[in-house]
């Protein structure tokens, strides 16, 4: 049984299979396909897949997304906090299939420092306390309030607060290989424990939860990444069309007179640890190339989901996820490992295409 939906971007957008490419020399088109086909299903089976933003950004358009499978029924949701977009199916018996095809249009995101916009994008009220408001797993009390008020000391100024985070991240946390996954943002605990080794999911929680126990508004971005980078790190992107396990989350934080400021403290300690050779130094020209450059930009080889913390799935009795990144599916009324693809069982395979 086929089932086939199309996102747009705005409600008066013809439904069409994929809106037109973007003529732009700097946007690039990609096509993420991922596949699910549940090997032991037992009785009910449900899975949940992110899709990209749904909102146009700058940096990244939504061209849409279609499926097609097995499911007795599927269509798109999204989860009521942050509007965090996802494909529901469900099985009732039978052999689990499903496929999505999403394609999106990305371009590299910097915002220049050097001084501040008239035009800049501006937060209500309700947005700078939403946006630094404390989740399950990144308080912005006790320990980590303590933590970024010493940081920040006397800093005055968003940006100038966000730097001095950023490289406090960089100098005092390390990427650790045997975390699995991207980790779980457990910031809390990180820094109880004074263990800051993690992942993605870690250390850029860490900045977010730093800078809005500062009183800067941030917020993390769940993404994948689909494609080489063009910047000479091979750490920084995927060698294949394989992405299956190519999720990465990235932060930004809100300042007036920029808007929201794109950072990556947790690449630079990827860098560190597994750039060619690896272990490099924090002075390697590579290293300091890779801090300068991830304040203040995203190199776009890579695609959004969405920025939801603390997510309750639509039609699951299970557990809250901290994120929507991975796909996730139940069977049996038992969670599914989504750390584990082969025995979930699930491939994501990303490439570019034509405009």
């Amino acid at each position: 049984m086929d089932r086939r939906t199309f996102l747009q971007c705005t409600a008066a957008a013809s439904v069409l299979p994929w809106r037109p490419g973007f003529a732009a020399a700097d946007w690039r088109t990609f096509e993420v396909v991922t596949r699910i086909e549940i090997l032991k299903p037992q009785g009910a089976t449900r899975v949940w897949l992110p899709l990209p933003l749904v909102e146009d950004r700058s940096w990244q358009r939504n061209l849409g997304s279609h499926w097609s499978g097995s499911a007795s029924r599927a269509q798109i949701l999204s989860d009521d906090k942050y509007g965090a977009a996802m494909l529901y199916a469900e099985w009732s018996g039978g052999t689990p299939v499903l496929e999505l095809t999403s394609r999106c249009a990305t371009r590299d995101h910097a915002v220049d420092l050097s001084r501040p916009r008239g035009d800049a994008e501006r937060l209500s009220a309700a947005e700078r306390e939403f946006f630094s408001a404390p989740t399950e797993l990144i308080p912005t009390d006790g320990i980590v309030r303590e933590t970024a008020n010493g940081i920040v000391k006397n800093i005055r100024g968003d940006v100038d607060k966000a730097r001095a985070i950023y490289e406090w991240v960089v100098d005092n946390t390390f990427r650790d290989a045997k975390v699995r996954g991207c980790g779980w943002g457990d910031i809390k605990s990180m820094l109880e424990t004074r263990n800051f080794g993690g992942k993605c999911g870690d250390l850029n929680a860490m900045f977010v939860g730093l800078a809005r126990s500062a009183g800067v508004p941030a917020r993390d971005v769940y993404g994948l990444r689909i494609a080489r980078s063009a910047h000479g790190y091979a750490s920084l992107g995927v060698g294949s069309p394989n992405a299956t396990r190519a999720q990465h989350c990235r932060a930004e934080f809100f300042a007036s007179g920029y808007g929201w400021v794109p950072v990556d403290p947790a690449d630079v300690r990827k860098v560190v640890l597994e750039e060619p050779p690896g272990q490099l130094p924090v002075n390697d020209p590579k290293v300091i190339a890779a801090r300068q450059r991830l304040f203040g930009s995203w190199e776009m080889n890579w695609l959004a989901y969405n920025m939801a913390h603390d997510l309750s799935l639509p039609h699951s009795s299970g557990p809250k996820l901290p994120y929507l990144m991975y796909p996730t599916g139940e069977t049996g009324g038992a969670r599914l490992d989504e750390l584990d693809p082969d025995a979930f069982r699930y491939t994501i395979t990303a490439h570019a295409v034509g405009a």
